[in-house]
């Protein structure tokens, strides 16, 4: 199959899948998701994105109580199950299947689990972004991977508008993140992120790319910056599971970075031999 898909415990071709309209994700979002790639099919990084999905259950309190152990043996189903050795890997949790209400379900209500799998390719490292901005009017639970997605998928849209790549989010003059990506940023050899507190998502990649810069003696700073020192950074940094460490070249129109290539390429190289290492046969 080229495009597989999962149901509680049910697998099949993805365009054949069905859920119940009663399951909560239909007409509340409510639940929560993770999503990562594979490659010669093995899942990259899954302990933290397995961590990530595990916190999210918790904080959104849905009692998802499926052991991690068969759970990955869920998601290695359907990447076996499809005809590529390599793609995008999603799953979704949702609080069950029950009548519209607001309170939770009883407790004999089991959480839903969805799963599918399609192929992707990263984006190569030699891209570049063109990216727009827009004031961050989400909730103040974005460290939470919730369903919740429409302020994002509106904020990307508007970007596609615009022949752009991403929409940077920003409260005032404080940078968050961007529609479906974490942002950083090169200063003065600084590998520098906005905090991981509520207002961003903690990102996997973003997680990945301190520690590579770390590693490679690169100084760090979680703090936060402003719209103006963004625009001022020697490098400006997309990251997101489909796009490891991406190059963003335009803002708002106007050219940006590209005055710490090397920084920039030692980041790239280090993700590429640490993603080439996880996914290896």
């Amino acid at each position: 199959m080229k495009y597989v898909g999962y149901y509680n415990g049910e697998i099949g071709p993805l365009e054949e899948m069905k859920i119940p309209m009663l399951d909560r994700a239909v007409y509340f979002g409510d639940g929560c998701y993770d999503a990562t790639t594979f490659a010669n099919n093995h899942i990259f990084a899954a302990k933290d994105h397995l961590d990530r999905f595990y916190n999210s259950c918790k904080l959104l309190e849905i009692p998802f109580t499926m052991p991690r152990e068969e759970l990955i043996a869920a998601l290695q189903q359907c990447i076996d199950a499809n005809d590529s050795d390599h793609g995008m890997l999603y799953w979704q949790c949702s609080r069950g299947t029950a009548l519209r209400g607001h309170q939770f379900p009883p407790a004999s209500v089991k959480p839903n689990l969805m799963i599918f799998t399609v192929p992707c390719d990263l984006i190569p490292f030699t891209t570049t972004f063109r990216l727009i901005s827009m004031e961050d009017t989400r909730f103040l639970h974005c460290n939470i991977k919730t369903l919740n997605l429409i302020p994002s998928v509106i904020a990307y849209q508007r970007c596609i508008e615009k022949d752009c790549q991403e929409t940077v989010f920003h409260r005032g003059d404080r940078v968050t993140e961007c529609a479906h990506s974490n942002i950083l940023m090169i200063k003065d050899g600084v590998l520098c992120t906005p905090p991981r507190d509520n207002l961003i998502l903690p990102g996997i990649t973003l997680k990945h790319l301190l520690m590579l810069a770390e590693q490679n003696g690169i100084p760090t700073k979680e703090a936060p910056f402003t719209m103006k020192e963004l625009e001022e950074a020697d490098e400006i940094i997309v990251s997101s599971s489909g796009g490891l460490c991406i190059q963003a070249v335009e803002l708002d129109g106007k050219p940006v970075g590209g005055r710490d290539p090397k920084t920039l390429k030692t980041l790239q190289d280090a993700y590429a031999a640490y993603y080439a290492a996880d996914t290896s046969l």
